[in-house]
Order: C-alpha cells, then structure tokens, then sequence
C-alpha cells in the first residue's frame, strides 16, 4: 500500500466523493484508511474509563483505499517509487515527478 498516515486525499468515489482530509489510520491487510472528517456514521459509546465520554458520537469508519487519491500541490495523483543515485528509496507524485516526503 502506497499511502501512509498523514498523507492528504481526496475521496474520488462513493457518498463522500469530492471530500478532502488526512489519513488518520491505514489498515493494510484489509486494503483500507480511514480518513479525518471522512465516511462518518454515529454510533452509541459506552465509557469504559474514567475521564471517557459516553453517549452518541460520530465516528470515522474505513474506506477502500482504491477510493481515494493523494492530494498534490492540490491536485489528486497517482504515488509511485525511485531509487535515488544513493540506493534510497523515495516515493514521487507520477503526475509531476516530485518527492513526497
């Protein structure tokens, strides 16, 4: 999987398509991410510690990773890999051939 925590994207399918956020959470072995703000559905909580607050809250809930796309200088593109001329390796944005991070 190409995308990582952090990164920005934009929903490009599905109820929420054309919605923008960062990755909070990438689940590899089931191919998905869930996204800040992103696929929110409410559900009922009960507080299990303390300081925990209880009752109905929205929560974010995964989305395919094939929904989304990273965000690049504000335009949605595809992630590949290169090897630089000192053997690391570095993701880049194919739309541009930028380095992402």
């Amino acid at each position: 999987m190409k995308l990582r925590k952090g990164d920005p994207v934009i929903v490009i399918t599905g109820k929420d398509k054309g919605k923008e956020g960062e990755i909070a959470r990438v689940l590899p072995t089931r191919n998905q991410v869930i996204v800040n703000g992103v696929n929110t559905a409410k559900r009922h909580q009960k507080a299990r510690k303390q300081n925990e607050q209880a009752g109905i809250i929205d929560k974010d809930l995964p989305l395919n990773a094939s929904n989304v796309a990273y965000l690049h200088k504000g335009k949605p593109t595809r992630i590949g890999y290169r090897l630089e001329e000192d053997g690391t390796k570095v993701r880049i944005a194919r739309s541009t051939g930028d380095v992402i991070r």
